[in-house]
């Protein structure tokens, strides 16, 4: 199981990336009560059928990891979101692309802890491949937004530790800039 939220964020943004989409939003609302979680994309989309089993713990996509025949990861997130009051909501079209959203009472004692949210959204930007990938994390009124692309243009690139670090502290203080989460 997923230790902190912020790895069911980064494994349900991953599975974009690896549908082959060169865009990518991936959202994360805080306002005290709920945190919901957005992901775009317009990667190769999934047909009825694959949706139908998307959920199904003992189905991956044929072909997507070589030696093992169970995908884990939206089960896990739909048993979260369920233990936690929550909702997952999975919507797809064959060439389109794929919208994921799912949301958790924020003050429900099952949530699991936020994690490093800083250390997974830049595993995603740093992650092999032709995509942008657009982050904004907004709690209550204040939010931030930044892409792959600008980022790694304003730091010399992710390739690099020096980039790599700069943008670790660019994210950090981002994340530092916004409010507590809201109490309710």
């Amino acid at each position: 199981m997923h230790a902190t939220l912020a790895d069911v964020i980064a494994d349900t943004a991953q599975n974009s990336i690896e549908a082959g989409a060169r865009h990518i939003t991936l959202s994360l609302f805080e306002d005290g009560a709920v945190i919901s979680v957005r992901i775009t994309d317009d990667g190769k989309g999934m047909d009825e059928a694959t949706q139908a089993r998307a959920f199904n713990p003992f189905y991956t996509e044929p072909g997507k990891h070589d030696k093992r025949k169970v995908g884990l990861g939206l089960p896990i997130l739909k048993q979260i979101c369920e233990s936690t009051d929550g909702t997952v909501s999975l919507k797809s079209e064959k060439g389109v692309g794929t919208e994921l959203s799912y949301n958790f009472s924020a003050t429900h004692i099952d949530l699991p802890p936020m994690g490093d949210l800083v250390n997974a959204v830049l595993m995603l930007f740093n992650y092999p491949g032709d995509f942008d990938l657009t982050f904004t994390h907004k709690k209550g009124e204040e939010e931030y937004s930044i892409s792959r692309l600008e980022l790694a243009e304003a730091v010399g690139g992710l390739e690099s530790v020096e980039g790599l670090s700069l943008a670790r502290e660019f994210l950090q203080s981002q994340e530092d800039a916004l409010p507590q989460t809201p109490k309710i």
